[in-house]
């Protein structure tokens, strides 16, 4: 029907172009993006399938960058101990040289200078050496743990590597003695008490074997209205170690608060200790020289003391050379045993990092299946609705022109 007032044709044509613009305007916004689903009306099942898996991904991909953190913060420690294996070669190589009978003390004591700095370097190492911040190389209490996923963790144990951790603590006296006599404080509690007359004294006669002894004097009242001088174990030790002349002398701390006195040997090379207190002869019997926590007495001798070998190793002596050789191997032992155990966190961890990046990689090629858009087959959809959107505006212009049709027949 020829009609004026509704152009239906030119209505069914806008209608179809329409369609086809659309079309086309969704073929343009896939090639151009280069996803097949840019928002939820293209494929909602399809959107949430592909979040979660684009979630996964990214923990998937930083789970591996963990490990790679992982594998760094080892190797960092890894090569500290690297370099502390080379301390620990020196030290026992001083130590065989040390051993040897062909050499005197005062030789040794130069060989432990040396065998002194290695460790202390060792120390050094130990303390200093961090990644992020992180040491892992000062106490073996506790782990770091490194995250390789949602919820899994691969946990690296910390390990003592210090001086006391490898139990290669270096001496600083060959012989040393300790008080059985304690207080609780260093600086106010009494530690010795000298009764008699005015002006009276007692002497403290320490001897090393191979050193030259030493004696301190403690004097007691200075006038006739006082009867007793007291002392404290500060006052104690500095006067011990005036006399000496360097530092023999100390207050020893049991762990629970009580303070005894502590007498170290100055050479390496000493074994043995006596020690003599001694007041004037005229000092009644009654009266005398008190320890804390003894019994009023005129004499403090090598009996009131626990004497043993100076603490730690050292090269100083061929004894102590023979000593620090065996030290040293159980050192290295240790040290090997950690530097394996990080050893095996690295490939574990390398292994790690090669399975989550196969998984990240299989989850990156299933999301492109579903988010991706195929383009040869998008280009053909392209094409089709070009030639639809082209053959529509065409047959639009057609349509519109009917109504003039209609005109000719009202002339």
């Amino acid at each position: 029907m020829l009609a004026i007032k509704n152009n239906l044709m030119a209505t069914n044509a806008a209608r179809h172009l329409g369609q086809s613009y659309d079309n086309l305007s969704q073929s343009v916004e896939r090639l151009s993006s280069g996803l097949r689903i840019n928002g939820a009306k293209d494929d909602a099942a399809g959107m949430a399938v592909r979040e979660l898996m684009r979630a996964d991904i990214a923990v998937l991909d930083q789970a591996g960058r963990n490990a790679q953190d992982g594998i760094s913060m080892l190797q960092t420690m890894e090569g500290a101990m690297a370099v502390m294996d080379e301390n620990l070669i020196r030290m026992k190589e001083l130590a065989e040289q040390a051993a040897t009978g062909s050499y005197s003390n005062e030789q040794r004591a130069i060989m432990n200078n040396e065998f002194k700095e290695m460790a202390n370097e060792i120390e050094r190492i130990a303390s200093s050496t961090s990644f992020n911040g992180l040491a892992m190389l000062n106490t073996d209490e506790g782990n770091v743990s490194v995250h390789v996923g949602t919820e899994e963790t691969i946990d690296v144990d910390k390990v003592d590597m210090t001086k006391s951790g490898l139990g290669i603590d270096i001496a600083t006296a060959g012989y040393q003695a300790e008080s059985d006599h304690t207080v609780t404080d260093t600086d106010t509690t009494s530690f010795l008490t000298l009764t008699g007359g005015t002006n009276e004294s007692m002497t403290l006669n320490i001897q090393f074997d191979g050193e030259d002894a030493v004696t301190a004097t403690f004097a007691g009242p200075t006038n006739t209205t006082t009867t007793t001088a007291t002392f404290t174990l500060d006052d104690v030790v500095s006067a011990v170690n005036t006399a000496a002349g360097y530092t023999m002398a100390s207050a020893e701390d049991d762990g629970s608060g009580n303070y005894s006195l502590k007498l170290e040997s100055e050479t390496l090379s000493s074994s043995s200790m006596t020690m003599t207190a001694t007041t004037e002869a005229n000092v009644a019997a009654s009266e005398g020289f008190t320890v804390a926590g003894g019994t009023t007495d005129d004499d403090l001798t090598t009996a009131d003391f626990t004497a043993a070998a100076g603490d730690g190793i050292h090269i100083g002596t061929e004894d102590g050379a023979v000593a620090a050789l065996t030290a040293i191997d159980s050192a290295i032992k240790e040290k090997d045993t950690a530097r394996a155990a990080f050893g095996y966190k690295m490939n574990r961890l390398e292994s790690t990092n090669s399975v989550l990046n196969i998984q990240s990689e299989n989850l990156k090629t299933a999301e492109s299946r579903i988010s991706d858009v195929d383009v040869a087959t998008e280009m053909a959809k392209m094409t089709r609705n070009q030639v639809l959107a082209q053959a529509g505006v065409s047959m639009l212009a057609q349509a519109n022109g009917m109504p003039q049709m209609a005109m000719s027949l009202l002339r």
